[in-house]
């Protein structure tokens, strides 16, 4: 497969645990009928990914809520809390290996296609302002 994929899978499976579901990697791929399997590489990618987030949500959060404006977390919608959760954990602990420029794009990508009507433009204004803040603390 590919990182696309496997953060896709990532934040579906971010997705279904913030609604009480304990989903695999391979049923989240199964249920969404994504193309092929995920390979060793990307299952870790995977599980870290998750493993990433729930270390961190306090601090992630804590960046939502201050470029969230007006929105407190319990009111975003899960999916566009998933794809923010995924990215922002991406752009501050993953750095080496990702992009900052890539998480936003993939996260864009990932609330046009899963999120409402305007997700992508939530999604893509707070994940800007966290990259200037990170980049030029």
């Amino acid at each position: 497969m590919s990182r696309t994929t496997a953060r896709e899978v990532a934040m579906m499976m971010h997705f279904s645990n913030l609604l009480g579901g304990e989903d695999t990697p391979e049923h989240v791929c199964e249920k969404a009928e994504l193309l092929g399997t995920l390979d060793e590489e990307d299952l870790l990618y995977v599980n870290q990914m998750l493993d990433g987030v729930r270390a961190h949500t306090e601090e992630i959060d804590e960046f939502v809520s201050r470029y969230s404006k007006d929105w407190m977390i319990d009111r975003i919608a899960r999916v566009d809390l998933s794809i923010l959760r995924v990215a922002i954990y991406e752009m501050l602990y993953r750095k080496e290996d990702v992009p900052t420029g890539a998480a936003i794009n993939e996260a864009v990508e990932l609330a046009k296609r899963y999120g409402g009507e305007r997700s992508y433009a939530f999604v893509n204004g707070i994940l800007g302002s966290v990259a200037k803040e990170i980049v030029s603390p």
